[in-house]
């Protein structure tokens, strides 16, 4: 990831080096006596100056061996590998590079000047966005990460980066079987009588293949990490962190904007969706919860094989079922579609307080109504761990949402972003209702589909909901970008909770449009004191 940052400074090469004391004090003859305490005001700010160079000096000398403790165990961890991912770099961005000279040379003549996307060359969103694709996996994960925390990065960026969410090329199924063969120590066969050749999904660090288990004939699914993904992950953050320790370094003004802190959290969210353990203490946890909470027989999670997987193989029972967008589907399924929602709804909302951690990708592959009524929740790669202080702020911004009570909802988002200056509620008030009523202006697209059989001349119907994620996250940047004008920052934690709301809207647009999910009292939104007691 490349990140640039501009030095501003006093040019301190042309300070003298002799000592205050010996700094000669010239009186020239044409300057008034009135004058001269302008001249002992100059002294003092230099004085001030060389002080503040001197003593930043200092700093960064103490903090310069730890600098080069932290280089250097890094890049022992990264090994040969880091020299290999450093010449793919290279080949990268000179082919980024090449498309953006065309494209330059395509505007040269224009009498409007280079758009701003040329101006910034390779650090425009769109060419960024591409050099990221053409470095591959690690780079369409964080890319994937940029689009999903839009209290982090920049509103153009977090558009941009959406398209980093497109399915990737699958890998060989004899590819596949090598890991297989290596994870499990023991031929594939003695494990699982079947596994189908064509991927159920492929995404940038993982594929997902249809099994068998041998003996108990139990139908599962493989969820493989893509050959070589790990070191490349682990030599690209790496590298990715020397490039943030040595920027904070030589700029301390990036420390304060926690440069470091984001790549770090870049870092271990990215190294643990491909420690495949993690997730499946991650289904684990939810089962625990429903389990808890008495909702087996509302909603489920895949059970997990331990037996069958390790940190690079993950083996779960095979959920069969519908994603909650497919509205034709589920009639067929269960007789009340709205019901099914309001489930998911009180599921995932318990989960937010009972929960280690909760679901935070609720997209609709991820969100099924399954073949015997239960509501599956798949996939834990990505999930979200609430901190008190922000479930407090939580609680009444949801409760403001409910009742349509903006003061309210601006004093919890205060009370949940970092600040360093007072903020006008009533202010941002008017500018969170602004926006919280364009949420009714979102385009969100029926699609009707029917088809006739020719033998028995019956005509099946079949419904979907189709909407332009971007202009859901558009939305949502809205709140941040207002949040920001007032001196907010939002911790990524309400990014993601935020996300699965407009989520939960969309199904509730397909499956329950005269349904306000904030005020109907079938659906907990704030989860009860006792949830929490029976939990613990």
């Amino acid at each position: 990831m490349a990140v640039v940052t501009v030095l501003r400074g006093v040019s301190h090469g042309r300070l003298p080096l002799l000592p205050h004391s010996q700094l000669p004090i010239v009186r020239p003859r044409n300057i008034a006596y009135r004058n001269r305490p302008n001249v002992l005001r100059v002294f003092a700010r230099y004085s001030q100056a060389q002080d503040l160079f001197t003593s930043r000096l200092q700093d960064r000398l103490e903090n310069l061996p730890k600098l080069v403790e932290d280089i250097v165990q890094t890049s022992l961890s990264t090994g040969p590998r880091g020299a290999l991912r450093l010449a793919q770099g290279v080949q990268a961005v000179v082919g980024v590079g090449s498309e953006w000279l065309q494209d330059v040379s395509k505007t040269a003549n224009s009498s409007t000047g280079l758009p701003t996307q040329l101006q910034l060359g390779l650090l425009s969103p769109l060419y960024l966005r591409k050099l990221f694709e053409r470095m591959g996996a690690t780079y369409i994960k964080l890319g994937q990460f940029i689009a999903s925390a839009p209290t982090l990065f920049p509103p153009d960026y977090v558009q941009e980066f959406q398209y980093c969410f497109d399915r990737a090329p699958a890998v060989p199924f004899e590819q596949i079987q090598t890991i297989l063969r290596e994870e499990l120590g023991r031929p594939i066969d003695t494990v699982f009588e079947y596994i189908d050749p064509t991927p159920v999904a492929s995404a940038s660090i993982a594929q997902v293949h249809g099994a068998r288990i041998r003996g108990t004939g139990e139908d599962v699914v493989i969820k493989v990490l893509k050959p070589g993904i790990e070191d490349i992950l682990v030599a690209d953050l790496n590298f990715i962190y020397i490039a943030a320790r040595i920027l904070e370094f030589l700029s301390p003004d990036l420390s304060r904007a926690s440069l470091v802190a984001i790549v770090k959290d870049i870092r271990e969210s990215m190294l643990e969706e491909v420690d495949f353990n993690k997730e499946a203490t991650n289904v684990e946890s939810f089962r625990s919860y429903l389990e808890a909470m008495g909702l087996t027989r509302q909603a489920t999670a895949p059970k997990v094989y331990r037996q069958y997987s390790t940190k690079r193989i993950l083996t779960m029972e095979r959920l069969y079922g519908v994603p909650l967008t497919d509205l034709d589907s589920i009639k067929s399924l269960v007789s009340s579609p709205e019901t099914s929602l309001i489930t998911a709804l009180n599921v995932w909302f318990g989960s937010l307080l009972a929960c280690e951690s909760f679901h935070a990708d609720v997209h609709a592959g991820n969100l099924w109504q399954l073949r015997d009524g239960r509501i599956g929740f798949l996939d834990f790669g990505i999930v979200g761990r609430i901190s008190p202080k922000t479930w407090a702020a939580m609680e009444v911004f949801l409760q403001s949402i409910a009742i349509e009570d903006y003061e309210s909802m601006a004093s919890a988002l205060i009370d949940m972003g970092a600040t360093g200056k007072d903020v006008d509620s009533k202010a941002f008030a008017r500018e969170l209702e602004k926006i919280f009523l364009s949420i009714q202006d979102l385009d969100t697209e029926i699609i009707v589909a029917a088809a006739r059989d020719t033998s028995t001349n019956a005509t099946t119907v079949a419904a979907n909901v189709a909407f332009d994620e971007r202009q859901m996250n558009a939305l949502f940047l809205d709140v941040v970008r207002v949040g920001e004008s007032y001196g907010l920052k939002f911790p990524r934690e309400f990014a993601l909770l935020m996300k699965q709301l407009l989520y939960f809207d969309r199904y509730t647009r397909l499956l329950a449009p005269n349904m306000n999910m904030y005020r109907d009292q079938r659906i907990n939104v704030v989860s009860n004191q006792r949830q929490r007691n029976i939990y613990q």
